[in-house]
Parts: structure tokens; C-alpha cells; sequence
């Protein structure tokens, strides 16, 4: 299984602008640009990597978490998750991602609450993005309402 994802940039990196389109047309010519990435932080000029990144954390885990859960024998009414990814400025120039910050929000009846950290805790450090993410830090806050 392959999935992809098409970036075109034009201009320099300050004024320059880009677009993004992918495979399933979730984005077409969905624009990006330097200010979208370092200087707006409401997101209204348009996306960014780190939000994109976010995007595929989120999504992953969630999935990850409702299977585990599932096969668990306790299946979610609803799991939403925000992941919050942080890029810094880096030694020496440039900047890095150097965390990807789960907040999980659980509706999961009738299960105890440490099986279901357990269970979150597995998903967080088994999602596929979470293992191509190993170079950083991630971690999760959980609220769970039975």
C-alpha cells in the first residue's frame, strides 16, 4: 500500500508560496506558504507541515486505539484526539519537530480506567506514525467518560 502526496513551491522561501494536493483530493491545491507555517498561528492562511503531521497522529492513534479497545471487548462510543506538534528553533539554525502532543478525549462504557491507559498507551507507542515518529517526543493526556 502506497499513499501520495504532491508539494509545488514557487518563489523563495519568505515570499514564496506552495500547494499541496493529495491522492484522495482531501487537498487540492491547498495552499501553503511561510507565514501559514511560522508566523499564523489562528490557520487561516492556509496549512503546514506540523499541522499535517498533527493531522496523521491524531487520525492513526485514533484508529490504533479504537481497534485495540474493539478487540478488548470494549468497543468506543467516541474517541477524539488532537495532536499538537511542535516545531523550535534549532542549535546551530533551522528548526525541528520536537514533540507530538496526544489529548485524547474517551467515551468507553463500563471499562476500568487502568485497562483503558493500558490500552491507550499501547496505541500511542504502536500507530504507524508513532513509530516513524521515534525521534521525538510524543505524549498523551487522557480524559475518559464511561
Amino acid at each position: 500500500m502506497k499513499r501520495t502526496a504532491t508539494a509545488i513551491w514557487k518563489g523563495n522561501l519568505r515570499e514564496g508560496t506552495g500547494t499541496l494536493d493529495t491522492q484522495s483530493g482531501a487537498l487540492d491545491a491547498h495552499p501553503y506558504s511561510f507565514k501559514a507555517r511560522f508566523e499564523d498561528e489562528n490557520g487561516k492562511s492556509g496549512t503546514n507541515p506540523e499541522e499535517l503531521l498533527g493531522a496523521a497522529h491524531a487520525g492513526c492513534f485514533t484508529m490504533q486505539l479504537s481497534h485495540l479497545l474493539a478487540e478488548a471487548g470494549h468497543p468506543a462510543d467516541e474517541l477524539k484526539t488532537m495532536a499538537t506538534v511542535s516545531v523550535e528553533p534549532k542549535d546551530g539554525g533551522g528548526f525541528e519537530i520536537t514533540r507530538s502532543a496526544l489529548s485524547l478525549e474517551a467515551k468507553v462504557p463500563g471499562i476500568e480506567r487502568d485497562v483503558f491507559e493500558a490500552i491507550a498507551s499501547k496505541a500511542k507507542t504502536g500507530c504507524p506514525v508513532s513509530v516513524a515518529l521515534g525521534g521525538i517526543d510524543i505524549t498523551l493526556d487522557m480524559t475518559l467518560h464511561g
